[in-house]
């Protein structure tokens, strides 16, 4: 895989506990109704279908990893991404819970984001997303390559090389429809398919607890640690 790959996103801005209590209405890329309805009984009900290796793993478990996320995101959502890590094979606890960290990090409302405009992404006086235009890391070829290939997910896929290689990967038109990166089924097979390219390095790093390479193996600095590192010590308590 090309270098390039190796950086996902270089810098978001935080996410603000109302940012986080009201993720569902920023959400608009996602076309989940059941994620729009926002129903816990809804999402209780999707959560039922998780995969046989993850029978204990329920929204109301990890909830603790996500102390400010509303428990229905977490409903509607985790299905998704545990059905995406139990196809991909990722099934141990570490890649699990390394998985559930790198969400609370990127995705902290258990959404698949899209990346809004901010002072990372865009100058003063320029268009939106004008910074990341240009970024030859992320393989981007100029306007509007920075706001069509934004930062989406669960992980924040960002940059036409990396939409690119995942849209092989999984074959998905992630080119021509970016914002599927952004719908749950999708965003879930991205995440699990990025942990996968990188599964080694990340089990060694967390064997350490070296939880500040584990980040920059997914975002490529240390974006996000301290997130990642509390929701990731949490779900080893938890999960214990």
């Amino acid at each position: 895989m090309p270098a390039i790959l190796d950086r996902i996103h270089a810098v978001t801005e935080p996410i603000s506990k109302t940012a986080i209590l009201s993720g569902a209405a920023s959400a608009a890329e996602s076309k989940d109704p059941r994620l729009a309805a926002g129903s816990i009984t809804a999402a209780e009900e999707l959560s039922a279908t998780a995969p046989a290796p993850f029978a204990a793993i329920t929204p109301a478990r990890i909830h603790p990893l996500f102390p400010f996320t509303p428990l229905a995101n977490i409903a509607a959502n985790l299905p998704h991404v545990l059905t995406a890590l139990a196809a991909a094979d990722l099934t141990d606890p570490p890649l699990l819970l390394a998985a559930l960290a790198t969400i609370r990090a990127e995705a902290e409302p258990f959404l698949p984001l899209a990346e809004a405009v901010s002072p990372f992404n865009t100058s003063p006086c320029g268009h939106a997303f004008d910074l990341y235009d240009h970024r030859a890391d992320l393989g981007n070829q100029g306007p509007p390559d920075g706001a069509t290939f934004r930062g989406r997910g669960y992980v924040q896929l960002t940059g036409r090389a990396n939409y690119t290689h995942y849209a092989r990967t999984l074959s998905l038109d992630l080119i021509n429809t970016p914002a599927l990166a952004a719908e749950p089924q999708p965003a879930a097979r991205i995440l699990a398919a990025f942990l996968s390219d990188r599964q080694d390095a990340i089990r060694a790093a967390l064997a350490t607890s070296d939880f500040a390479r584990a980040r920059r193996l997914v975002n490529g600095g240390s974006n996000g640690l301290d997130r990642f590192t509390a929701a990731y010590t949490t779900g080893l308590t938890l999960l214990a």
